[in-house]
């Protein structure tokens, strides 16, 4: 059953489920601000397996923030990055489903399936005039045949995945958003428009879809790519989320998501001006930079929180392979920047603090660090309660840096002026 999402929503990771209070405020301040936003708490399979959380629990976190704080309007709990062998621990607790199809990509789609879908749109080939956009796209046979091959079998295994989710909660509503972005190749224009009309053909009610753009969306850090380029796609990928809910079928409420991977601060000034020039809406993930935070006040407060800090980096770089094997595509570390544990030993709150926070105009912050913790919230979680009772202690310097964090860094910037 659909659930038509709001047009502006932020989609916030908490690795170890204590921040949804702190990352609530955020909102709240926003809406304080006249910013009409609505939360998104979002946590994967693979996060929730190496915390050693269930699903069931982000719900939990969820209600618990929006009862302590008063929150009255919607909001959603997000089964990140779902497949269809672990999306049945998911659905009772979320509203919200990220399909995820990557690994399907490149597969060789059903004879049946390219015919059938081909028919449906054979009608469009030649050129097609898309509002907004300067030169018509070129559409033919032949590279509607490209797209199938490489993204058919991937849209068909997400129609698959959406008919569960939607047979398992026919009583309940959820909203559905369809990841294309964890690919190799960015999409141009064409492959946006036959990627949408795959989903209407799969008659999948995606409301928010992710987009593979150009450049590098590394893990807390700022993006890394042509900005101007940028501008081009996301604009053209508005055009033709408009030209798709009117001439597809798919609903009104569609948007794109930006999968950020957290801080792509100098991508916020093109998104909100082009969000603001269509009339668009906008879902945005922040992901990992709560966790961030959580080490950033814990190095603040000094003490055992700083031990805390410093070890959770010495693990780190001492199980380096392990941690980033799986992130492989979105981080690129020098390892040569990488300062030698004993060296971090002997740091001061102050230095820590610098290293990790993202500040580019501080000398110190070094991003390789960064990246590098970024994906070793396994080490926290192997600390058990020392990690948690840490958090516990020192809540009230975290919590104030994942409010501001949020609001300061994230949301007035994207959200503020549109």
């Amino acid at each position: 059953m659909i659930q038509t999402i709001e047009r502006f929503t932020f989609g916030m990771g908490d690795r170890f489920g204590l921040q949804g209070k702190a990352q609530l405020q955020a909102v709240l301040n926003a809406h304080a601000k006249g910013i009409d936003l609505y939360p998104v708490w979002n946590k994967s399979h693979r996060e929730h397996t190496i915390v050693g959380t269930r699903p069931d629990s982000l719900r939990a976190e969820a209600d618990d923030a929006v009862s302590a704080l008063k929150w009255n309007g919607s909001y959603y709990v997000d089964a990140d990055h779902i497949r269809l062998e672990t999306v049945d621990a998911f659905l009772a607790g979320s509203n919200f489903f990220t399909l995820d199809v990557a690994d399907y990509v490149g597969e060789t789609p059903a004879t049946e399936d390219v015919s059938d879908w081909l028919k449906s749109v054979e009608p469009y080939f030649g050129q097609q005039q898309i509002e907004g956009l300067a030169q018509p796209l070129v559409l033919s046979r032949e590279s509607a045949e490209v797209a199938a091959a490489k993204y058919l079998t991937a849209i068909a295994k997400a129609g698959e995945l959406y008919r569960h989710i939607d047979t398992q909660k026919a009583d309940s509503s959820f909203v559905t958003e369809v990841s294309i972005d964890e690919t190799d190749q960015p999409q141009g224009p064409a492959d946006i428009f036959y990627l949408l009309s795959m989903m209407a053909w799969q008659k999948i009610p995606a409301q928010t879809v992710a987009p593979k753009f150009t450049g590098r969306f590394n893990k807390g850090v700022d993006y890394v790519g042509n900005l101007a380029r940028f501008e081009e796609e996301f604009h053209a990928d508005l055009c033709i989320i408009r030209f798709a809910v009117n001439n597809f079928g798919l609903p009104a409420s569609l948007k794109i998501s930006v999968h950020s991977g957290s801080d792509k601060f100098s991508l916020y000034p093109v998104i909100r001006r082009l969000i603001r020039e269509h009339g668009a809406g906008l879902h945005v993930k922040t992901a990992g930079t709560t966790w961030l935070e959580e080490v950033i006040g814990l190095a603040r407060a000094g003490g055992e929180g700083l031990a805390i800090a410093k070890e959770i980096y010495a693990e780190s770089l001492a199980h380096y392979a392990e941690l980033t094997a799986p992130y492989s595509t979105v981080i690129d570390i020098d390892t040569d920047r990488l300062p030698a544990a004993e060296s971090v030993a002997q740091w001061s709150s102050e230095q820590f603090v610098a290293a990790l926070e993202h500040d580019v105009s501080n000398s110190e912050y070094n991003q390789h660090l960064r990246q590098l913790i970024h994906v070793g919230f396994k080490i926290a979680a192997k600390m058990g309660d020392r990690y948690l009772n840490a958090l516990d202690e020192h809540a009230a310097i975290i919590n104030q840096g994942v409010t501001d964090n949020l609001y300061r860094r994230h949301i007035l910037p994207i959200f503020g002026q549109i």
